[in-house]
């Protein structure tokens, strides 16, 4: 259902009904891994997919960056400009 790299790849999923009537498939929810990180102040020409493009060498795993600091909207980590965000291990 989901690429290999996705944050969703593996998770468990179900059925449940939608208000419609019809049934509709979704992932559960899933517990974020514990994350250590290196303290990074993002600055107003950072964007997440460059940032894990450099640091992780995946564009696509912006996401990790997004776990390592708990956001459910990872848009949301490259605001304020200043503000200080961990950046996971590669």
């Amino acid at each position: 259902m989901f690429r290999d790299r996705s944050r969703y790849h593996g998770l468990p999923t179900e059925t449940v009904p939608h208000p419609d009537g019809r049934t509709v498939t979704v992932v559960k929810l899933r517990r974020l891994p514990p994350t250590t990180g290196k303290p990074f102040g993002v600055q107003e020409k950072d964007r997440l997919d460059l940032l894990a493009r450099t640091w992780l060498e995946d564009g696509t795993a912006f996401w990790r960056i997004a776990d390592a600091n708990t956001e459910l909207e990872a848009r949301r980590l490259e605001e304020p400009p200043g503000r200080v965000i961990d950046l996971p291990e590669p």
